[in-house]
């Protein structure tokens, strides 16, 4: 907020009849004036400050509003600061009256009540020509309304700046805003390339059938992916593909799959080049989504761990770690150890994408190879208490 709070130009009636009130009836009037007067003429910001007067005044205080809080006794401090609360929510509940959602979260935010900006955000709906960036800021930079400001840009801006928002975010930490973010990247891809395909269809004087699926149109239609053929930003494709590996299974992990196995058709113009074990690029991230889905689980997860023993010889640990976390959504969580601890072994546990083998025992209850990694890692606090725990539980 602006340190000067009468920047606005008024009426010199204003002033008349504010003097006049406080000529006849001593401070309180004429801030009662000042205060009504402010507020038919929407003047939010010196109402704010005419309303901290006002308190000033009753307390008996210098009524400068902006004077430091160092000048009032310390006595006055409590009432005080309540003043300040009853004004914010005053002007603030105002602004929200009148949609100026942004401009209110200012008062909101200074006694830290989000409450009613939350309650607002989530009921707005944003006109054709209202600038949302505002608004973004508030709900996802300060984490007011993440949802409701990922929303934003996804409806206004689009997937591309939906993919920037999200690929710049750590949302490891919030995996229910992340797999929230993700589902709605996922849907409006799988939206984009349902409707373009239907409509390369369109053009070649075809029809699809009514709710055709993406594997549907393709396996009818191979000539849609002929000639290095593309309906969709590929990078697009592949940021949400990849995104989608993080879900768990769901409705929007089966659209997932229909977008990779698009993506199993491009041209490997448009695929590039990826590390294991997703060097095959959709050829790799199906099996992934399949696993993940029920579909084929042992086969697909054999697809994986079949590449472990050359990358490890390659010097690859990655796959290892894909591998863990693969079996860890399949609730496998002795398989994921016995793969740690083949491949995982020497690895920093603090620098790996997935639990290392320490973790992995301790949840596994399998206190012997806790041990046995505890001496590996020249760690006898570990390997006592895995001996500790172990005792206790045959206890």
């Amino acid at each position: 907020m602006d340190d000067v709070p009468f920047a606005p130009k008024f009426d010199d009636a204003v002033y008349r009849r504010v003097r006049a009130a406080f000529e006849a009836g001593g401070p309180g009037g004429g801030v009662e004036t000042l205060c009504a007067e402010l507020e038919a003429a929407g003047e939010f910001q010196p109402l704010f400050y005419a309303l901290l007067m006002r308190r000033r005044v009753e307390l008996g205080l210098t009524p400068f509003p902006l004077s430091p809080a160092t000048e009032l006794p310390t006595d006055a401090h409590e009432a005080y600061e309540d003043g300040i609360r009853q004004a914010a929510r005053k002007v603030g509940t105002m602004l929200l009256a009148r949609g100026d959602i942004a401009k209110a979260w200012a008062y909101f935010r200074i006694i830290n009540e989000p409450g009613p900006v939350k309650e607002a955000l989530a009921a707005y709906a944003p006109g054709p020509d209202d600038d949302v960036y505002p608004l973004v800021e508030i709900a996802w930079q300060q984490g007011l309304a993440p949802e409701k400001g990922f929303d934003l840009i996804l409806d206004r801006s689009g997937v591309c700046s939906a993919i920037t928002m999200v690929g710049s975010a750590d949302l490891n930490a919030n995996p229910a805003l992340r797999d929230y973010c993700v589902k709605r990247l996922v849907r409006a891809l799988h939206a984009q390339l349902t409707e373009r395909l239907a409509g390369d269809l369109s053009q070649r004087n075809v029809t699809a059938s009514d709710g055709a699926t993406i594997p549907q149109m393709l396996a009818a239609h191979p000539e849609l992916m002929a000639d290095d053929a593309y309906h969709i930003d590929t990078s697009h494709l592949s940021s949400v593909v990849l995104a989608a590996m993080q879900l768990p299974r769901c409705v929007e992990l089966d659209l997932a799959r229909e977008l990779a196995l698009y993506g199993t058709k491009l041209s490997a113009n448009y695929t590039g080049d990826n590390d294991p074990p997703f060097e095959a690029t959709y050829a790799d991230y199906l099996p992934y989504l399949n696993a993940v889905a029920g579909i084929d689980t042992d086969a697909n997860v054999a697809h994986f761990t079949a590449k472990l023993p050359a990358a490890a010889v390659e010097g690859y640990r990655f796959p290892a770690e894909v591998v863990v976390n693969l079996l860890l959504k399949l609730d496998r969580l002795p398989a994921a150890l016995a793969v740690a601890r083949e491949f995982l072994a020497d690895a920093d546990e603090g620098g790996m994408s997935c639990p290392g083998v320490m973790e992995l025992a301790r949840r596994a209850g399998d206190y012997d190879a806790l041990a046995a990694q505890a001496m590996t890692k020249g760690d006898p606090v570990s390997y006592l208490a895995s001996l500790i725990a172990a005792q206790t539980r045959k206890a």
